[in-house]
């Protein structure tokens, strides 16, 4: 594993798009799972009269999942190609799980883009959804998969439709779609997923596990900046000690590292790293850490807590502080208003905020300002707003660090907006 390069996946588009479908034949294409596993899922496939669903079974892992045959939370699943260790990042589709979704985009360095070929699915209103998010989160390479081509008997014209439905709804939220790849696929039947199908003899691409290897660049990891790690959870471990637990975002952290936690501020230091189980003496960006840390106690920090050194602490903004965001807003019942505080999810913290203005809404196509100081936003604006938190949290700035920039925001059970960190305003 260690000797290929690592890449995350994630795959994203509408609920009925055939996306676990995919990814479960991928995996089994790839020999992620075995023969033996295969057999089983189809069983209870056949059990629940849910036949056409066995690949998607291996991702869906969870009871209430498979019986609601739907994606609940985010699976990480590892595959190999020829070139890359690849984990896919299953994000759900349903909308009650994007906020699943936006934790997943902030960790991708690719995302599928799934559309469905079949006649009256195609592009849907959450296709759009998530192409807008995958656009604001920044993600830096997309490819889209025009699956359940087996429905559409294959057809080109149905392909070069769908493709050009496609590329417009790209270049409305500002992709490039020049090098974007289009791959014609039956994620049931197994058609151009890791085997050149017979039957589209007009498409001239590669499979979709050729097109990963082909396209796909390695993003530079970011170890000359500094040491960013999100705490996702701390434990304490007899006869080790406080561990908390997380993945490097940024930087790189060493054995006997001193590291201070924040918005907690304590310090502590660090006597062992581990990956998997396995003893490391440093991780880098990208690495799933839980680290032994001297001197901090576990109930002084937890989830939402940042690590970095002190020579370079995380930015923790408080009460005091102001920071300016862009947002777009996806979803919400009436309008938002100045004055509005919901919950802002960003890494690994959650804190409610007040969005003390708006200062303008802009056309999310070209980022101009299309209206000064609006009254309010609603659904499909983006805007960018002035935000106040209740309690102290670390939040950085995109042109810093992009990763710890992008939050969701959340109120009344579902997602209202998601965006990105512009710039912080300290108080006096």
């Amino acid at each position: 594993m260690a000797n290929k390069p690592h890449i995350n996946v994630m795959t994203s588009g509408h609920v009925d798009a055939g996306k676990s479908t995919l990814i479960g034949r991928l995996l089994y294409d790839t020999g992620a799972i075995s023969e033996t596993d295969m057999r089983k899922l189809k069983e209870v496939a056949a059990e629940l009269k849910k036949e056409t669903f066995e690949f998607a079974f291996v991702m869906d892992v969870a009871k209430e999942e498979r019986e609601r045959g739907v994606t609940i939370d985010i699976m990480h699943k590892p595959f190999e190609t020829q070139k890359y260790f690849m984990t896919i990042i299953d994000a759900p589709g349903h909308r009650d799980f994007i906020k699943n979704m936006i934790t997943g985009a902030s960790q991708a360095d690719l995302a599928m883009l799934v559309v469905s070929a079949k006649q009256g699915e195609g592009i849907q209103e959450q296709t759009k959804e998530h192409t807008w998010l995958l656009r604001v989160l920044g993600i830096p390479q997309l490819m889209v998969v025009i699956n359940k081509m087996d429905t559409a008997n294959y057809d080109e014209k149905r392909f070069i439709e769908l493709k050009g439905e496609v590329t417009n709804l790209l270049k409305s939220a500002g992709f490039k779609v020049d090098e974007i790849p289009f791959i014609p696929v039956s994620a049931f039947q197994g058609d151009n997923v890791a085997k050149k199908s017979d039957k589209t003899p007009w498409y001239k691409g590669g499979t979709l596990i050729e097109t990963l290897d082909s396209y796909v660049k390695v993003p530079e990891k970011p170890t000359q900046k500094p040491l960013r790690l999100p705490i996702q959870d701390a434990y304490t471990i007899t006869g080790v000690g406080t561990v908390p637990v997380g993945r490097v975002e940024t930087g790189v952290m060493k054995m006997n590292d001193t590291v201070i936690f924040e918005p907690a501020h304590v310090t502590g230091e660090v006597k062992s790293i581990e990956v998997h189980h396995q003893q490391i003496n440093e991780a880098v960006p990208g690495d799933n850490v839980g680290f032994n840390v001297r001197g901090v106690e576990k109930n002084q920090i937890g989830r939402g807590n940042v690590a970095g050194h002190p020579n370079n602490p995380p930015t923790v903004i408080t009460p005091k502080d102001t920071f300016t965001a862009q947002i777009v807003v996806l979803q919400h019942p009436t309008v938002i208003t100045k004055g509005y505080t919901p919950v802002f999810h960003a890494h690994t913290a959650s804190v409610a905020c007040t969005i003390e203005e708006i200062i303008a809404k802009i056309d999310p196509k070209t980022g101009a300002v299309a209206q000064e100081h609006p009254d309010f936003i609603k659904a499909g604006d983006a805007a960018r707003i002035k935000v106040r938190p209740l309690k102290p949290v670390v939040i950085e700035k995109q042109s810093d660090f992009p990763e710890l920039a992008r939050f969701a925001v959340r109120d009344m059970g579902m997602t209202v907006a998601a965006g990105i960190v512009l710039d912080i305003t300290k108080g006096s």
